[in-house]
């Protein structure tokens, strides 16, 4: 199975009232090409490997999101099959770009045709959404709008090919710990209209109409205005967290980026370029001022998980 990193072209991030776990969320996602690889193979026992970039970082245990797609689609279907998985990390760990949410995905996949349990492609995204609020857009791919916790996605009309270079840091941000700081920059803020403005927080629901630009200029292919639309409300507290997070967004802008951001809850920064020739210009920036661990390039949108070899 092969599924697809992605990018936030833009992630607004409504308030956490009273006793709710997760803020509402209105994202547009575009699949990209950095991908997670995952082998399934049968077996008595249920086991994942990790290999690739920041293989050592990944969890094999229960906690690993692999396996945890395993026992869901296994409880869904009451299967009491095995599975050996073995996971080739393309995606950054921890880096914005749900790389976990893609080994998950591709799990579902992997397992539905490796155990024949025949489940359909709407019953795949529905167990996927109970996994995390990327797995259903990994698995469906391409660009869309999430709405919820992002896991309420809706396709969106998108012309051409775009191009990018995504400055990777090896010291990943928790998600949880980015919100938690979002949550403390509003809390601060007297006024939150003001907090917008300084990229604190948000005080009401996100609006999908707030992204009007953005849409337009997928629709259009326009990677100039796309750049000019590219939002995150989590960028602030993603560079609360890690300060340096600064030095890859000023190369990218200063080597002509036509838009940079804050991947998700971060660390990668992702930069659009004019075309795959300025993308190399713009990873070439990155690695010359020493901003990013590595720096990878890619384009999107692309499709989500899906089968590549089967034996």
């Amino acid at each position: 199975m092969r599924a697809p990193g992605k990018v936030n072209l833009s992630l607004r991030v409504g308030p956490l009232g009273p006793g709710e776990q997760y803020h509402q969320l209105t994202t547009v996602f575009q699949a990209v090409s950095v991908y997670e690889e995952v082998v399934a193979r049968s077996s008595d026992e249920r086991t994942v490997t990790v290999s690739g970039p920041q293989a050592a970082l990944v969890p094999t245990d229960a906690t690993n999101l692999a396996l945890r797609a395993v026992e869901a689609l296994a409880a869904a279907t009451g299967t009491d099959e095995g599975v050996a998985l073995h996971v080739d990390k393309g995606v950054p760990v921890a880096g914005g770009m749900a790389g976990g949410s893609a080994d998950a995905a591709a799990t579902l996949l992997a397992c539905d045709a490796l155990w024949r349990t025949g489940l359909s492609r709407a019953e795949l995204l529905e167990l996927a959404a109970t996994l995390g609020s990327d797995v259903p857009f990994v698995l469906q791919g391409h660009t869309a709008m999430g709405q919820g916790r992002g896991e309420l996605l809706t396709p969106a009309l998108s012309r051409g090919e775009f191009h990018w270079a995504f400055a990777v840091r090896d010291t990943g941000l928790s998600t949880p710990a980015v919100y938690r700081e979002f949550d403390r920059l509003h809390a601060l803020a007297d006024d939150p209209r003001e907090a917008l403005r300084r990229g604190g927080g948000v005080a009401v629901p996100p609006d999908p109409d707030d992204d009007v630009r953005l849409m337009q200029a997928l629709r259009a292919g326009d990677p100039h205005a796309l750049g000019a639309a590219l939002h995150n409300d989590l960028q602030a507290a993603a560079l609360e967290l890690e300060p340096g997070l600064a030095e890859p967004l000023a190369v990218a802008q200063d080597a002509g980026a036509l838009g940079v951001v804050v991947s998700g809850s971060g660390p990668t920064v992702a930069a659009l370029a004019r075309n795959r020739q300025h993308a190399l210009v713009l990873a070439a920036a990155f690695t010359a001022s020493g901003v990013a661990d590595r720096v990878l390039t890619a384009t999107g949108p692309v499709p989500g998980a899906r089968i590549v070899a089967e034996d």
